[in-house]
């Protein structure tokens, strides 16, 4: 029966093969299939300290100078803890700042947080080719707004937040949190950020309805595009179905999700909208560095901006301020269902039905002088009909075109021979009246 020995039993079995046996080490080695250096390791380890020095021993080196000192991984844990969203890019940024010197590599970072579960590896996303960066030249020259949700009340009310973000610095201009994303709560958070930063040369923004009624039934001027042409403001919309024409303020959002709203539950709308302006004032405009701007914080570059060749224009802002609510307004709302609101009184007026182009109902024609539609008979009558009259003018047409020679008649006498019939006379002879 053969027996399964272990590496500790081969190795003494290796070195008792060239103490007590004899054989060279050469033979040795070529036999168990190992190098001439590893049995010479083993003899000396056996004549040191016996059996014991035949057992598995650890392959980690004595000194590794280019591992990280646990001084500087404890920070790195430390920073990553305070800022879950932090990659090893700017965790090496915040270290670089610290003085920390040499500044430890990405990838040993992010060997440091792996080997303590503070990051699960996964793939890195692949960058499509198709995909162009842009980005406006100073600040104030295009801003993006956009509107999203998730902030989370403890009654149960899931709020909206207007978001907006400087193109060219990616400075938070704007982030109001309002319980309904209505056309006058919009309006209201982005006069706010008018009046708090300044007034734009463009925005750009999706085709929701608070921002535009370019895909309503009838197109009309909102509130947001009134506030934009009454202040002086470009209004630009991305295409259909394409949100990475507003990259930036989408990237803003998943910051703003992992980093600011971390599931965490607000008691009421005031608390929400404070932590949500000192999140932004203090952390993400003043201290979290962006990949972007060469790690560099948005402050440091929406603070000094360009001087514009624009004129600075004071901000209206008649269309939000205007009361609306006295006696001499009267509220109208038309629903799609087919109602209207009139002073709170609600009238039905029916749904209008919408056919596609290719589908709308024709209507019928009916048969002349009869009350039925039209039958294939008809068409054919009519066709055959038709064939007639076109034969006699086309039959009229060959003999107006004949040249006049024997046996032919001007017009002028063939039109009185409808009358009454003539003799036959010779070409050239002229007809008298009395003339039989």
């Amino acid at each position: 029966m053969l027996k399964e020995l272990s590496k500790v039993e081969q190795r003494y079995e290796a070195v008792l093969g060239v103490i007590r046996d004899g054989l060279r080490v050469t033979e040795v080695a070529e036999a168990i299939g190992v190098g001439r250096q590893t049995v010479h390791v083993w003899l000396a380890r056996y004549e040191a300290e016996g059996l014991s020095g035949l057992e598995e021993r650890s392959h980690r080196p004595k000194a590794s100078p280019l591992q990280m000192p646990a001084a500087i991984e404890a920070r790195v844990l430390e920073l990553r803890r305070q800022h879950p969203g932090w990659g090893p890019a700017r965790l090496a940024h915040r270290l670089g700042k610290e003085g920390v010197d040499p500044v430890p590599s990405h990838s040993g970072i992010y060997r440091a947080l792996v080997r303590h579960g503070l990051i699960e590896p996964k793939q890195r996303r692949k960058r499509l080719p198709s995909y162009k960066r842009w980005e406006r030249g100073r600040p104030m020259e295009l801003w993006q707004m956009d509107v999203v949700g998730g902030v989370l009340l403890e009654d149960g009310t899931e709020c909206k937040v207007l978001t907006g973000i400087d193109d060219h610095s990616r400075f938070c201009v704007c982030a109001g949190i309002m319980v309904r994303a209505t056309a006058r709560a919009v309006c209201a958070h982005f006069v706010q950020a008018l009046e708090r930063h300044g007034i734009p040369e463009e925005i750009l923004t999706d085709n929701g309805k608070v921002f535009t009624n370019r895909f309503g039934l009838k197109p009309t001027e909102v509130l947001f595009d009134k506030i934009c042409r009454e202040n002086g403001i470009t209004h630009r919309l991305t295409a259909p179905a394409s949100p990475t024409t507003t990259g930036k303020v989408e990237r803003f959002h998943r910051t703003f999700r992992t980093e600011f709203l971390c599931g965490q539950i607000f008691s009421s709308l005031e608390v929400a909208q404070k932590e949500l302006d000192t999140w932004v004032v203090d952390y993400y405009n003043t201290e979290r560095p962006h990949r972007s701007l060469n790690m560099a914080t948005p402050s440091e570059r929406f603070g000094s901006p360009a001087p514009s060749s624009a004129p600075e224009l004071p901000l209206d802002r008649r269309m939000l301020d205007e009361d609306r609510s006295g006696e001499d307004w009267v509220a109208r709302v038309v629903s799609v269902n087919g109602t209207i609101s009139v002073s709170n009184q609600v009238f039905s007026v029916g749904k209008a039905p919408r056919w596609p182009r290719h589908r709308r109902p024709r209507p019928r024609r009916t048969a002349r002088g009869m009350g039925r539609p039209r039958t294939r008979q008809d068409r054919a009558s009519e066709l055959k009909r038709g064939g007639e009259e076109e034969e006699g003018r086309t039959s009229a047409k060959r003999q107006n075109s004949t040249p006049l020679g024997v046996g032919h008649q001007p017009k002028s006498i063939r039109r009185a021979s409808t009358e009454a019939p003539q003799p036959h006379r010779p070409t050239g002879a002229c007809v008298v009246p009395g003339d039989p």
